[in-house]
């Protein structure tokens, strides 16, 4: 469950959850955003607003000052300033990228030169984010064909990006277990997909997704309940997947998706 505050409820506590995930101590991050709203203050000043001891903000201070976040005025208290917002996200901007790309460079140098496209068994991913994240994957590395199942919530914008830019670049689209509205979209902005009726009926079950990518790629996913999530929030989602022309998840539901493909063409064939 997110845990994240609101920024625009609780914009002091927001700004410091996410000042703390860039690496600032919980101190220096008080500190940072009780400047911001003070525009100016001295040690006293900010350990009124921010719950930092008075002692403790002159090392917070320095920390800031260390990542260009503050300047000082050399008076007598020392005066201290928060550089503004623009600036501040402009450098954790930069900062995000430069990692991301030095990260990105380490692994490919690590991943196997010919990483393998057979997987034995299946595999496990937990979370609505990351099973997302392993559907793009799937839908941006096609060649040939996505045949995708889904509920509506989970058709989300960056899926269908990832489907408009597959069907651009040559894909065969298959799309079923969405309703009529959410088809109109699809048509709209994915025009070469072809839209299937569902296996089922969704709303009956707890499944998230299905999707098979080139024969070769496959991944099953439900909808459960939490057992730390509220009531409102989002159901979340765990999935299996499988790779490989011979693994048993992928041979399973390539046949599935065979055999309902062919009596929706069949259909078709008929009425015409």
């Amino acid at each position: 469950m997110d845990t994240d505050s609101d920024p625009v409820d609780n914009p002091r506590a927001a700004a410091i959850e996410q000042l703390d995930e860039f690496g600032l101590s919980t101190y220096a991050a008080r500190t940072f955003v009780a400047l911001v709203s003070l525009g100016t203050g001295t040690a006293k000043d900010v350990s009124q607003v921010s719950e930092v001891p008075r002692t403790r903000v002159y090392d917070a201070i320095d920390e800031l000052q260390g990542r260009g976040l503050v300047d000082v005025q050399q008076s007598s208290p020392k005066e201290f300033w928060a550089i503004s917002a623009g600036t501040t996200t402009r450098k954790f901007e930069r900062e995000m990228d430069y990692r991301t790309s030095v990260l990105r460079t380490a692994l490919d140098e690590l991943e196997p030169a010919q990483r393998s496209e057979e997987q034995r068994g299946v595999w496990t991913v937990d979370g609505q984010t990351a099973v997302t994240d392993r559907v793009l994957e799937f839908v941006n590395g096609a060649d040939d064909e996505i045949i995708y199942m889904t509920v509506e919530e989970l058709l989300t914008e960056d899926v269908i990006d990832a489907l408009h830019a597959a069907a651009e670049r040559g894909v065969t689209i298959s799309l079923g277990g969405v309703s009529p509205e959410v088809q109109e979209r699809i048509q709209d902005e994915v025009p070469g997909a072809d839209l299937f009726e569902s296996l089922w009926v969704w709303s009956d079950t707890p499944a998230g997704r299905l999707m098979m990518v080139d024969g070769t790629r496959t991944l099953v996913s439900v909808l459960v309940n939490g057992k730390d999530d509220a009531p409102t929030d989002p159901r979340a989602e765990t999935a299996i997947w499988g790779a490989g022309e011979t693994n048993s998840l992928v041979v399973v539901l390539r046949a599935i998706f065979t055999w309902r493909l062919q009596n929706v063409e069949d259909a078709k064939t008929e009425s015409e």
